[in-house]
């Protein structure tokens, strides 16, 4: 209960002792009643007017404390602990020469003060006189060696004078003097976070969760590391418990933003980034994170001004400008594309991404030589470049240079993000000798891949003693070349015993294959006779050429804006009065169904394709599939049937440069656009092929 100040004794040492008591148990407000109640009985008493502004100092009153702890001085100017306590004041309100001073007085006063000398460091450091406050550190050290408090500031100046290891050092002495002291694990994850010692970072700053829970620092601290370690869905929860307790973060909302994207959820992520910019609108790395997220959403317009903004901010941002370039690519501005990249490059010589991004463009404007040369400038600069020697690989396997293409192409794994990567302790396989050997066979990318390579299977049969072949739902029940399997398994199931194993994609490389040994005999794979008799009744009559169709594929493929077409666009095609088409599609974009019900000569089968056996039984029975680069496209080139393909200027390695035909599927026949983005000029050729044509007996 608050004490009367009628009530309190006129005693004022009895007075002054309770009030200490009230004071150091944290009844501020007791406290606060006996320290007014001794200076309305003696205004200049020392104790009650210095202790009564340490109170003040308490309750983030700062300049009120000032005026009591100066009066203090005024009356005992011999006071150590009072002018120590002065400066502890001023540097709350920001004025460190004066608390340097301050605490130069105490000192004076008092040799063997520790304290101070801790306080004088802190006020140094905030100078930025970092050598001088590390040797006021090591003097409270000197007189007090387990004084945590002062290890941990001394960790932090090491942190300002870039010695990391030694800052490492003081937080952990720190921390053996006081293990359960937060500030000094918080500091101790950051110096190891800096370190790239995640795992250590993560395990320091979960203890000082333990401690302090609601500390923003630490909150933040732990979203940060668990980015890091790719724990982006773990990473955002933290996010949101340090924005809980502070909404208006802009490092928090940008951290949590980069998880969103990473996740690939791109509109959470713009959301976060607009937000950031309502609080530091002229920032310009936040407009160039904008900028990345309207472009994974296809918002290639706003993605440029974003960029735009970004560089105006900083014209000397050379990731904006990559950036930029990678929204000018996808608008397929190719040569404007090319001058980004290179204004990047003239910012900053030895930027890897924009070396890539600049070969990448180099291929596609057909200047493959100048382009091998960027992907090699960027191996020169990071020889650990998963990404130039992907890119690179899949030049030269474009090039028809093999050897040098699918030995790069194992780069693969390790690229960023990479997908379908495997754990097995048994050895990959490479083409040593199999007798004996059961041999695990696994599908690891998209359907076309797949499709593609699994002509590969008698032949590792006809080494292997046991092949077992991992293969999606969609495909198994397809006939042919799989069929050289002892056993199948999907993924996610128990896996038989097996002594090596060999992605599906690394078989031409354990080949050895050439442009002229690939494996092209077709038909290699076969519908099955039961699903052809369901789909038979399905399609047009005999008595026109029957043709398939596919023109788009998934609209999360990363190509996919490159090698869809709408519906519409192949008019002159559809109107060639002569001709019945199928539509060999699963699904449609919402922009396609206008077409499709003006379209009567084009029959539908979505309904009736449930797997690729369904497709294939449907493409059994026609003369010609046109398709974009799809798997439906890699299908009919593995059932033998003629394929037309539509290529895009921005298009796989498998089709190599400038060719009209195909070594990997015979029957197949490329349409390329002349120029990037027109499919007017390739839609037109085949619409002239079309008027002549004449099938092939089924």
């Amino acid at each position: 209960m608050q004490t009367s100040v009628r009530a309190v004794s006129s005693d004022l040492t009895a007075l002054l002792q309770r009030a200490n008591a009230h004071h150091r148990r944290g009844e501020l407000r007791e406290a606060e009643a006996h320290y007014r109640a001794i200076l309305q009985s003696q205004p200049g008493h020392f104790d009650a007017l210095h202790l009564y502004g340490v109170l003040t100092h308490q309750r983030d009153q700062s300049s009120a404390a000032l005026k009591l702890i100066g009066a203090a001085l005024a009356v005992n100017a011999q006071s150590a602990a009072a002018h120590c306590n002065y400066g502890i004041v001023l540097a709350a309100l920001e004025r460190y020469d004066e608390a340097l001073s301050a605490y130069d007085r105490a000192i004076a006063l008092k040799a063997e003060y520790p304290e101070a000398f801790n306080n004088r460091g802190n006020a140094l450091r905030k100078l930025q006189r970092y050598e001088e406050a590390l040797a006021s550190f090591d003097r409270a050290l000197t007189l007090k060696p387990d004084y945590a408090e002062a290890l941990n500031n001394r960790g932090n100046t090491l942190i300002e004078l870039q010695r990391p290891d030694e800052a490492l050092a003081s937080y952990d002495a720190a921390l053996v003097c006081r293990p359960d002291y937060a500030d000094a694990l918080i500091n101790r994850s950051q110096v190891l976070h800096r370190l790239e010692r995640h795992k250590e970072a993560l395990h320091s700053v979960e203890r000082a969760l333990a401690l302090v829970p609601t500390s923003i620092t630490a909150q933040s601290l732990h979203g940060r590391i668990l980015r890091a370690l790719k724990r982006d869905e773990q990473s955002i929860l933290s996010f949101n418990r340090a924005l809980s307790l502070r909404p208006d973060d802009a490092d928090d909302l940008v951290g949590r933003g980069n998880a969103h994207y990473e996740l690939k959820s791109y509109p959470a992520a713009l959301a976060d980034y607009d937000r950031a910019l309502a609080l530091r609108p002229d920032a310009p790395q936040l407009h160039n994170n904008k900028g990345n997220a309207l472009c994974e959403l296809g918002r290639l317009a706003e993605a440029l001004e974003s960029f735009d903004r970004a560089l105006a901010l900083d014209p000397d941002y050379a990731e904006a400008r990559n950036h930029r370039g990678n929204v000018l690519l996808k608008l397929n501005d190719m040569h404007g594309a090319l001058a980004a990249y290179d204004d990047a490059l003239a910012l900053k010589p030895d930027f890897t991404d924009a070396l890539v991004n600049r070969g990448n463009v180099l291929d596609y404007l057909g200047r493959a030589d100048e382009a091998l040369a960027s992907f090699d400038r960027a191996i020169a600069a990071d020889p650990q470049l998963a990404e130039a020697h992907w890119n690179r690989a899949l030049l030269c396997l474009a090039l028809g240079d093999f050897a040098r293409g699918f030995a790069g192409y194992e780069w693969r794994w390790r690229r960023r993000n990479a997908e379908g990567v495997r754990d097995f302790t048994q050895p990959i396989w490479r083409g040593e000798d199999l007798h004996g050997k059961t041999i695990l066979l696994h599908a690891e990318q998209g359907f076309g891949d797949t499709i593609q390579f699994v002509r590969y299977m008698p032949m590792v049969a006809a080494k292997a003693g046991k092949v077992i072949l991992e293969l999606p739902d969609s495909l198994r029940p397809l006939t042919g070349a799989m069929e050289a399997a002892a056993a199948f398994t999907r993924r996610g199931d128990p896996l038989p015993a097996f002594d090596v194993h060999c992605p599906l994609m690394s078989l031409p490389l354990a080949f050895g294959t050439t442009l002229e040994t690939i494996p092209a005999t077709v038909p290699y794979l076969r519908a099955p006779g039961e699903r052809i008799e369901r789909l038979r009744p399905l399609l047009p009559t005999e008595g026109q050429p029957r043709i398939g169709l596919v023109w788009s594929g998934k609209p999360t493929h990363k190509n996919d804006h490159n090698r869809t077409i709408p519906l519409a666009a192949l008019a002159p095609v559809l109107e060639l009065p002569h001709l019945a088409f199928v539509s060999l599609q699963c699904e449609y974009r919402d922009g396609d169904w206008p077409e499709l019900e003006r379209r009567p000569n084009l029959a539908r089968l979505d309904g009736a394709l449930a797997d690729f056996a369904d497709t294939a039984a449907a493409i059994n029975e026609l003369d010609l599939v046109i398709a974009v680069d799809t798997a439906v496209a890699h299908l009919a080139g593995a059932l033998g049937k003629p394929v037309w393909i539509l290529l895009s200027h921005v298009h796989d390695w498998r089709w190599l440069h400038s060719t009209s035909t195909n070594p990997w599927y015979p029957t197949a026949r490329l349409f390329r656009q002349p120029a990037p983005g027109d499919w007017t000029g390739a839609i037109g050729r085949i619409a002239e092929e079309l008027a002549d044509f004449q099938p092939a007996s089924r």
